[in-house]
């Protein structure tokens, strides 16, 4: 699984990637669009932004996969926003928008989770490392 470190230097090289291309490279990854995630942190109260991508769009609302790579712990950023909802969201190198997250019900994930394994197969891989069901996250807009 991979480490806090790794992510952290994953995240890293993917801001310094679309910053050095002026954002023409990085807001696409694996035939998925990037978004920038900005939550508060649980334990801090400060704001925390992650770079993620989004198998599956409907309408206004974008899913994200808090999948950790199949690691049997949440990632940090879906621990913030489960405590703490409101949250920011550049999608595609957009300007930020306000955005309210929730987990998606048993209902919407049964829905869902074809739609994102259907072309990112990896990710039911990952859940198959993984004894946590892997939650889907709905991003959607506020007034």
């Amino acid at each position: 699984m991979p480490s806090d470190l790794t992510l952290k230097a994953m995240n890293g090289v993917h801001r310094m990637m679309l910053k050095l291309t002026g954002g023409r490279i990085g807001w696409h990854v694996a035939s998925m669009p990037a978004l920038e995630l900005t939550t508060t942190g649980r334990k801090s109260g400060r704001a925390r932004s992650v770079m993620l991508t989004s198998p599956v769009q409907q309408g206004s609302t974008i899913v994200v996969v808090a999948s950790r790579g199949g690691d049997p712990t949440h990632p940090a950023w879906f621990l913030n926003l489960r405590d703490n909802p409101d949250v920011e969201v550049s999608y595609q190198g957009g300007p930020k928008q306000r955005m309210r997250a929730r987990v998606a019900t048993s209902a919407e994930r049964a829905r869902l989770w074809p739609l994102v394994i259907a072309d990112h197969t990896y990710y039911a891989d990952y859940q198959t490392r993984t004894e946590r069901e892997i939650p889907l996250v709905l991003l959607e807009p506020v007034g």
